[in-house]
């Protein structure tokens, strides 16, 4: 971090680096929707985040250590963006912020069910969803024939989408 905490303590110090209007909401589109690409999470905003307003967060989630950026192989002018460790860890977080907002906030359906499922999953599917997020992120294979979690919470979120108009587009 470029300035100093406000103080030591654990909760203040997340804040300090999560705790502004996008860099969750960045991180959830990485995991849940994995955009990897400006444009993707540009395009994929569902809450309509400027493009300046991106920039400025994936350069600062990248100096927080919890992006990493590389060239894409498969364009000389794209950056490919992934998540890091510290970000993959934040599954659990994400999982109970959804499960709060599904419980008090007026979530959509559609919406909601990603939470849902990971609420219920519990740590095990917490743990099985983060080792799917190493392999897609950090290339550190999963074992042979784990189920996908992401496709699990795909599949809901479509299924969810195809009851009706009262689910919405979006993600968890």
């Amino acid at each position: 971090m470029a300035d100093e905490p406000r103080s030591g303590c654990p909760i203040n110090l997340a804040v300090e680096v999560l705790g502004d209007k996008w860099s969750l909401v960045i991180i959830r589109d990485m995991m849940f929707g994995n955009r990897r690409h400006f444009r993707e999470l540009l395009a994929g905003s569902e809450e309509g985040i400027a493009s300046n307003i991106l920039a400025a967060r994936l350069g600062r989630l990248t100096e927080q250590g919890l992006v990493s950026r590389a060239p894409d192989p498969t364009h000389r002018q794209k950056v490919t963006y992934s998540l890091t460790e510290p970000a993959i860890q934040l599954v659990p977080v994400l999982a109970a912020l959804g499960a709060w907002g599904r419980r008090h906030l007026p979530a959509t359906p559609a919406l909601a069910v990603r939470a849902e499922l990971l609420e219920n999953g519990g740590p095990s599917l917490w743990a099985e969803f983060m080792a799917e997020l190493r392999e897609l992120h950090l290339g550190i294979p999963r074992p042979a024939g784990a189920p996908s979690v992401l496709g699990r919470l795909r599949d809901a979120y479509r299924a969810e989408l195809a009851r009706g108009p009262a689910a919405g587009p979006g993600t968890a």
